[in-house]
């Protein structure tokens, strides 16, 4: 069963870290296979969680991409090169491709080999010459052995064709040369004094038993085809090694590893149809061709926490969402086939409250730790069950999984968000990155929300022009139209709001304040989802 990934949107916050691991033991105890991951590194707040329920922390999740790997290309179709050209070719015929990779005894890459090829060869090369293996010769001559000196046979091809008298006479023979000739004693043990090595007997007569005494003697390989003449010349050319036939070095390969994009452009490019696949250490995988595009196995995930793809991994729209589970408003994700989409309006990720109700309905045992991270998310989502988000089905999972872990539900959350709100160490675009989403509002409006949650408010606005002017700069450089930053104070139970100053009208407008001044105080402020982001929405529909 192939695996699918289970993660939340970029910035990961506690409760999408929490609800992905959450869910992936829920799925993989009802017979899936999944893994959790995550887009970014996590924050201190959920390092701390992790850390205190001593849960490893999930893989990091680069993109979901299709690669190599995701095509049903043809693995395991590859020929030795020391194959006879007979056999490629009949094996191209049989696969219905014009191309194939060779490989060593080891099974390392050493070049590729098409119908065209062999053609070319066939027309223009030089077919006196031949360069193959005892066995090679058998299979394709329908030969058999009469003397064996040698694995291999190589040599220029000469055929006893004339009369005797005349060929011992006119031709001169050496160690490098083939005979081939019917059973003509004057002429075979006149090659064999002369040092040949190689002696193939066509026609149906058996070779004179003095002709064969005589080449045990000087050890000369001796096989016999019931063909004739003219059609053992024929084939002759096709005993040769595969590797004698493929002169083309410079072939372009690729790596399972290897993004489908990547491969679609260069293959526009240099319009071949068949393309070797090898690993790092050049051992040849298969053969990759133009017509495997068509099938495809895209990469299996499941959302959570977020349904946008402007908060998802890159190369999302190329994996197949097979579900997702949130709380916020319905994105802009489109899929082929219907899914389970668990959308609810409560308090926190996809929510470890949604997700607690899954684990009920299932009657799933919860164990202790995956019940602490559901906590810790709650908790983090929800700011310890004082967010205007809170919803009866929030309170209900907290004291639910509170008992479970045997937790004071209240001092463990002040606890988790003091690790987490600490802002020593970092820097500016880290504080302003550590928990920022975008959003569209429409196609020509894009911006962006950053939430801190901090004990420590002095060390953000004793230093706020600082960082009026970095956001600046990110809307600048994000392509955004505004950037606004909510700096909670979960003990006020309010936040102080810096922006980029294509915000300002909009924050008035939507707060209903008259000349709205950077770093003020708005009581009651403290969800993103339910106060913050629909109050910029209003203030935008306000100025249209």
């Amino acid at each position: 069963m192939k695996k699918t990934y289970i993660f939340g949107h970029h910035n990961p916050d506690t409760d999408s870290v929490c609800s992905a691991i959450s869910l992936s033991y829920y799925k993989n105890k009802l017979g899936f296979n999944t893994e959790p991951r995550v887009l970014d590194e996590i924050n201190k707040e959920t390092d701390y969680v992790l850390k205190y329920f001593k849960v490893s922390e999930p893989n990091y999740l680069d993109n979901v991409k299709l690669q190599i790997k995701d095509i049903e290309y043809h693995k395991n179709y590859y020929m030795h090169d020391t194959d006879s050209i007979k056999r490629v070719h009949d094996f191209l015929v049989e696969k219905s491709i014009t191309g194939v990779p060779l490989v060593d005894k080891n099974h390392k890459f050493v070049g590729l080999i098409t119908l065209k090829m062999i053609l070319e060869k066939l027309i223009r090369g030089n077919l006196r010459h031949i360069n193959t293996s005892y066995e090679n010769m058998l299979d394709v001559l329908n030969a058999r052995e009469l003397l064996r000196f040698s694995k291999e046979i190589t040599g220029e091809v000469i055929v006893g064709g004339y009369r005797s008298m005349i060929f011992v006479k006119e031709i001169k023979l050496s160690e490098k040369d083939i005979l081939v000739t019917s059973n003509r004693p004057l002429i075979i043990n006149y090659a064999i004094n002369e040092g040949i090595k190689n002696i193939i007997v066509v026609g149906s007569q058996e070779l004179d038993p003095e002709c064969l005494e005589n080449a045990r003697k000087h050890e000369v390989n001796v096989i016999r085809t019931e063909y004739d003449t003219f059609y053992t010349l024929k084939l002759i050319s096709l005993a040769n090694y595969a590797k004698n036939f493929c002169d083309d070095k410079r072939v372009v390969c690729f790596k399972e590893e290897d993004y489908y994009n990547d491969f679609v452009d260069i293959s526009k490019k240099l319009k071949h149809n068949n393309y070797p696949v090898i690993d790092e250490q050049n051992t040849c995988l298969g053969l990759l061709r133009l017509t495997d595009l068509d099938n495809v196995n895209r990469k299996k995930v499941i959302l959570v926490d977020h349904n946008e793809s402007g908060q998802s991994v890159m190369g999302l729209r190329q994996a197949e969402i097979v579900e997702i589970v949130d709380h916020h408003k319905i994105g802009d994700l489109t899929t082929n086939n219907p899914i389970n989409f668990r959308n609810m309006a409560v308090g926190s990720t996809n929510t470890c409250s949604i997700i607690y109700q899954l684990y009920k309905e299932k009657n799933l045992e919860i164990p202790k730790d995956i019940a602490g991270l559901m906590l810790s998310g709650i908790l983090s989502d929800t700011i310890i069950l004082k967010s205007p988000t809170t919803t009866e089905l929030d309170k209900e999972a907290v004291l639910a999984l509170a008992e479970i872990t045997n937790l004071d539900y209240e001092t463990y959350g002040i606890n988790m968000f003091k690790a987490g709100t600490s802002l020593k160490g970092k820097t500016k675009e880290e504080v302003i990155n550590t928990d920022i989403k975008s959003f569209n509002y429409d196609d020509e409006t894009r911006y962006a929300v950053s939430q801190i949650f901090t004990l420590d408010i002095d060390s953000i606005t004793k230093d706020i022009d600082s960082y009026i002017e970095l956001i600046e700069n990110m809307a600048e450089k994000g392509g955004y139209q505004f950037i606004v930053v909510a700096i909670t104070d979960i003990l006020k139970n309010g936040s102080y709001f810096i922006y980029s100053k294509k915000a300002k009208e909009i924050l008035e407008a939507g707060y209903g304040i008259q000349d709205i001044k950077q770093g003020e105080y708005i009581d009651n402020q403290v969800s993103r989802k339910k106060q913050i982001v629909p109050t910029i929405i209003h203030g935008i529909n306000r100025l249209r």
